[in-house]
């Protein structure tokens, strides 16, 4: 049972838009000062990306808090509370000097991540149910937009030559405003206690094509996040600006991937845009790969943005039509497997970068791209 208080079924449209807005806003903040971060704390490769692990340990661990607190709370007051601890955590990234310091602020910063990016997909759910038309998907669409608002403003910090304590502390103080401000604009409803489920569900033989393709895809979207600022300056050798700015070329182009992929679904169909999408990511990192200068690998950062922009929702709506498996629990038998994509191959890549060189580690993760092609020619029409 649901109740809106006094919030026009827009009002609360806008508001969830808004969250949206801040979780994405807030993780590119982070992203795009990752290499500035490594220089600060004086990292290498292999160190950076041992570090990165705390990360998606704060996440994987807080899973199934989250999951009893938006049982007992309402999804609006988890979503306050993970957005203040997010951007809070946020300035705190800033201020560490020493790598266990920093590895213990990631860690929060995961957990409070979490807290946010469930309670405010619950919220989006809400929201969705006082609409006859399809209006979920434009929030993911509002997240990429952030995350490419929140990479320009690191470009420019850094352009400016903006240290990291004032960069995300401001960024920090105007997210914590904003927040409690719309928070009047957010749904309310009732938390429904739910039925304990086992923490991870996994797919079945038919579903596990739908699950690789989502690993890898969801594998290098995280991959690029991490790192793609840091490849420019050790591959490329650029600027410290010029590095910020390859990582906005990549979110540019994933956030129009995503505003336009609905069209092009209608024109193409499914299946093929998810084979290009593949084309794309492989052909765009070995790009980047073998002609490793700001223009070639700009332009190859573009063509994984827009490969990476649709692949999961596709997939699911593919898996969500699944004979064997019911669509909630085929998605997340998918989510699982992709979320270990997204969280556990990218700090192998500065493994990879301190053993060989981080071209050979872009070099491997590319071979994903052309495992998404090899995966989606087995999906029946």
């Amino acid at each position: 049972m649901t109740e809106v208080k006094n919030r026009s079924p827009r009002d609360l449209r806008i508001g969830c838009a808004i969250f949206f807005f801040i979780s994405g806003f807030g993780y590119s903040s982070w992203a795009s000062r990752i290499p500035s971060i490594q220089q600060q704390l004086h990292l290498n490769e292999a160190q950076l990306g041992t570090l990165l692990f705390a990360l998606p340990i704060g996440l994987m661990l807080t899973m199934p808090v989250t999951g009893r607190l938006l049982s007992h709370y309402t999804s609006r007051s988890i979503m306050l509370f993970g957005a203040l601890l997010f951007n809070i955590v946020l300035f705190f990234l800033g201020l560490a000097t020493v790598a266990w310091q920093f590895a213990i602020i990631l860690f929060a910063f995961g957990s409070a991540r979490n807290l946010l990016n469930l309670s405010v997909n619950a919220q989006s759910v809400g929201v969705q149910s006082l609409y006859t038309k399809s209006v979920i998907t434009t929030f993911h669409g509002i997240w990429s937009l952030a995350g490419f608002a929140g990479a320009a403003v690191g470009y420019l910090m850094v352009k400016l030559g903006i240290g990291l304590i004032y960069h995300l502390g401001s960024i920090s103080i105007l997210l914590c405003a904003v927040s409690l401000y719309f928070y009047s604009y957010t749904f309310y409803q009732k938390p429904q206690p739910t039925e304990r489920k086992p923490f991870l569900i996994l797919p079945d033989k038919h579903m596990l094509k739908f699950a690789i393709i989502s690993f890898a895809c969801m594998a290098c979207e995280n991959t690029m996040y991490d790192w793609s600022a840091i490849y420019f300056e050790k591959a490329v050798h650029a600027s410290a600006s010029t590095a910020t700015a390859g990582f906005v070329v990549y979110m540019i182009a994933m956030t129009t991937g995503r505003f336009v992929g609905d069209k092009l679904v209608l024109r193409t169909g499914i299946k093929t845009l998810l084979r290009f999408s593949g084309w794309f990511i492989l052909s765009g990192l070995l790009l980047a790969v073998l002609l490793p200068y700001p223009l070639t690998a700009g332009l190859g950062f573009i063509l994984v943005g827009l490969g990476v922009s649709c692949v999961v929702p596709l997939v699911f709506s593919i898996a969500g039509k699944s004979a064997t498996l019911s669509s909630g629990a085929a998605i997340a038998s998918i989510s699982t497997i992709g979320y270990f994509g997204f969280l556990l191959v990218p700090p192998f890549v500065g493994y990879i970068a301190q053993a060989a060189s981080i071209r050979w580690s872009f070099g491997v993760i590319a071979m994903l791209g052309g495992l998404i092609v090899w995966m989606v020619s087995k999906i029946k029409e």
